[in-house]
């Protein structure tokens, strides 16, 4: 309740500082639907995609309902330079060239971290910024972010829509999205999900829930007050995948859950309040001011497979549970103005920001009771867990595969009877704050008509403070510090409607443990301090070619370098040392062309071609990369849509074996318009019923990919 007073407080601040601004000028609203023509609302500027130095991708909200997306994954999938990652089968998670990260999501250009899957009935358009992006976002983002844009009230219209799905899975969906207009001066939009989930794999079933109203309120003639209101209820079955032999999945256990179904889940609730005011203060110069406060109550507990044996029927089984509440108050205030001196123009912005995230966090392994005998140190199958703190107790058990296939979780590889809980060995439990204060300036000079130069830096001062709750543990630890992330691009236009770029970017990450959840400053086995470490730090360096091939055609190309540079663990003998590490080098070339080829016919497509290295972390990054998307319209009420996608082989780990096969699936559509506000549409999946494996968070985890299905969905507009 607390976070919610503050939001209050600081709208009403906010509220006033508009109309102590006020004066009659006309409100400049920016909205774009061809991607060279659109303004990507994360870049916080009034500029056009061409005329920036990043690699940008854009997807509309029409895009979005005409090749049936459902989740950010489902994006990711058409988009070059990313490709999506298990996640533990609990939360988005993406890889941006070569990165992995579960935390570089924005909405409305503001953090959005919290581990889970989001939804996109209240989504405008999604924008994929790749590259490092520090001025704009603050820490992370080492290959890119991904940034959700809301829908909002808007004024003086009166419109909704109403739309349902379901698939041959038996997952169905509704969404419900309506704005009234009150008067000239206030509208208000109700949006509302209800999505039953359900695929191909064993046990697997959920459901989520949304409802988010969001009021526009028009204070003058040039500032506009957005207030908003999201509430997400989610709950689903984890799904963490299959084992690897020989280098590759198991397709002989792809039809296998290996998660039992009273276990594996996750649950979520989510608060979130927004305020924003748009106040333009001259034809020239625009003031935003942002607050908000979010509350998230997460829970997920999981089993699965940590090892097999050579003869691929035993598997060894392990698991956690995870629970976790986080508080987020994020107020942020963004001047832009436009300046002449001399011959050159300025498009100035001057930002910041201040973060304070409280998260808790505890975390239980498995505790399996054996009834049996007492366990060996190492059994038949080499895979047996040793050091149990218990004779016949330990955090990992041996199943049969035909037991588990089964749905048999009672008794392990010898007969014998197993029980579990997750409540005797504590693992984690921590509570953390973290603070974040930043302030940013950057300057975009049109030098000439073909000459544009970007400058600008962040600095970010930030303090994280762990307290460890459990019993033995070093009770405190603290981190500060701060970090100037520079940025540069120059772009040149040989014509108005083509640009060639190159450009500089930093971005760091501080030594803050997954998700805030521990920080240790003790010695380990190697002597580690990671308490004092330097924040992980990436370089992006790219060139790249932009060409609006007409009012509706884009074409891009880029070619990255990137390299993530990390403080190395000291050992107690050299405590005093901080030894710099490279952990990564990608390198890659990436072509999107996007729009409309003739009257009929509109085609986006994609592809992706990568060289790297890592040294710590699993490598994530396949050979290459293509998708396609062609729209054809047959006539004024029918239109077909084709879909590829093609992910060459990926390493799992940072060694050659094991690695995910290449694939390429087929996807299909069909548009039917009824009437001029009712269309039908069906979307097929994997037409060609390929087994594939599209990501995998661990050797023993590969992700079985979508079976052929089909989704059927009506949508009416009034």
């Amino acid at each position: 309740m607390i976070k919610i007073f503050k939001i209050i407080i600081v709208a009403g601040g906010i509220i006033s500082t508009g109309i102590l601004f006020a004066q009659d000028t006309e409100i400049l609203e920016v909205k774009g639907k061809v991607l060279q023509s659109d303004q990507v609302t994360a870049l916080k500027t009034p500029v056009a995609v061409i005329n920036v130095p990043v690699s940008v991708s854009i997807f509309t909200d029409e895009e979005i309902a005409r090749q049936g997306f459902q989740q950010i994954g489902d994006v990711v999938r058409y988009a070059p330079g990313i490709s999506t990652s298990q996640g533990e089968g609990h939360r988005d998670a993406i890889v941006v060239r070569g990165n992995r990260s579960t935390a570089d999501f924005f909405q409305d250009g503001v953090r959005d971290d919290v581990q889970y899957y989001r939804s996109l009935y209240n989504v405008e358009q999604v924008e994929i910024l790749r590259g490092a992006n520090a001025l704009l976002f603050g820490r992370g983002g080492t290959g890119g972010v991904i940034n959700r844009v809301s829908k909002k009230a808007q004024l003086g219209e009166t419109f909704g829509s109403f739309s349902m799905g379901s698939n041959t899975f038996g997952a169905y969906d509704v969404v419900a999205d309506y704005n009234i207009s009150i008067n000239e001066d206030r509208s208000l939009r109700i949006m509302a999900h209800r999505d039953y989930l359900n695929n191909h794999r064993d046990y697997y079933d959920g459901d989520r829930a949304g409802f988010n109203p969001t009021l526009k309120v028009s204070l003058d003639d040039s500032t506009v007050l957005d207030v908003s209101y999201e509430y997400a209820d989610h709950e689903r079955f984890i799904d963490r995948g299959i084992p690897t032999a020989n280098g590759v999945p198991i397709k002989a256990m792809a039809d296998i859950t290996f998660g039992d179904p009273k276990i594996n889940t996750t649950t979520l609730t989510a608060d979130i309040f927004r305020a924003s005011v748009t106040r333009d203060i001259s034809d020239t110069s625009k003031a935003i001011f942002t607050a908000t406060s979010s509350e998230f109550d997460k829970m997920y507990q999981n089993l699965y497979v940590a090892g097999v044996s050579a003869d691929l029927t035993e598997v060894a089984l392990d698991g956690y549970l995870d629970p976790t509440e986080r508080d987020n108050l994020i107020i942020s205030a963004n001047f832009v103005n436009e300046l002449e001196f001399g011959t050159t123009t300025h498009t100035i912005l001057f930002g910041a920001e201040f973060v304070e995230t409280e998260n808790k966090n505890h975390r239980y392994n498995t505790y399996f009771q054996n009834a049996g005998a007492a366990p060996l140190a190492n059994d038949a199958t080499g895979i047996y867990p040793t050091g149990n703190s218990q004779a016949t107790k330990t955090d990992r058990e041996t199943f049969l595969v035909a037991d588990i296939r089964a749905g048999n979780f009672g008794v392990d590889e010898a007969g014998a009877a197993v029980t579990l809980d997750f409540t005797s060995d504590l693992s984690v439990s921590t509570t953390t704050d973290f603070d974040v204060t930043s302030i940013f300036v950057q300057d975009q000079i049109d030098v000439s008509d073909n000459l544009k130069i970007l400058l600008g830096a962040r600095y970010d001062d930030y303090e994280i403070t762990v307290n460890n709750l459990k019993p033995g543990s070093l009770a405190t630890v603290v981190k500060s510090d701060s970090h100037v992330s520079p940025r540069a691009g120059i772009i040149y236009k040989p014509e108005e409607n083509i640009s060639i770029y190159a450009s500089y970017s930093d971005t760091f990450a501080p030594q803050a443990g997954e998700q805030y959840k521990a920080m240790s400053n003790s010695l380990g086995a190697t002597g580690s301090l990671n308490a004092v470490l330097d924040a992980d730090e990436t370089e992006n360096k790219e060139i790249g070619v932009k060409w609006a091939i007409s009012d509706e055609l884009f074409l891009a190309a880029t070619y990255f370098e990137q390299e993530r540079t990390s403080m190395e663990a000291v050992t107690a003998n050299n405590v005093a040392e901080q030894q710099e590490v490279v952990d990564q080098n990608i390198d890659g070339y990436e072509i999107e062309l996007s729009g409309r080829i003739s009257d009929q016919l509109e085609l986006s497509m994609s592809y992706t071609d990568y060289d790297g290295e890592t040294t710590s972390q699993n490598k994530e990054v396949p050979e290459h990369q293509f998708s396609a998307f062609a729209n054809y319209q047959v006539n004024d009420d029918f239109g077909i849509g084709v879909g590829v996608i093609s992910q060459g082989d990926q390493q799992i780990g940072s060694s050659a074996t094991p690695y995910l096969p290449s694939f390429e699936r087929v996807d299909v559509a069909a548009y039917w318009k009824l009437a001029d506000d009712l269309m039908l549409q069906m979307n097929i999946e994997n037409l060609f019923d390929e087994t594939y494996f599209p990501h995998s968070h661990s050797t023993h985890q590969a992700s079985v990919g979508e079976e052929m299905n089909a989704r059927v969905s009506i949508r009416r507009t009034f």
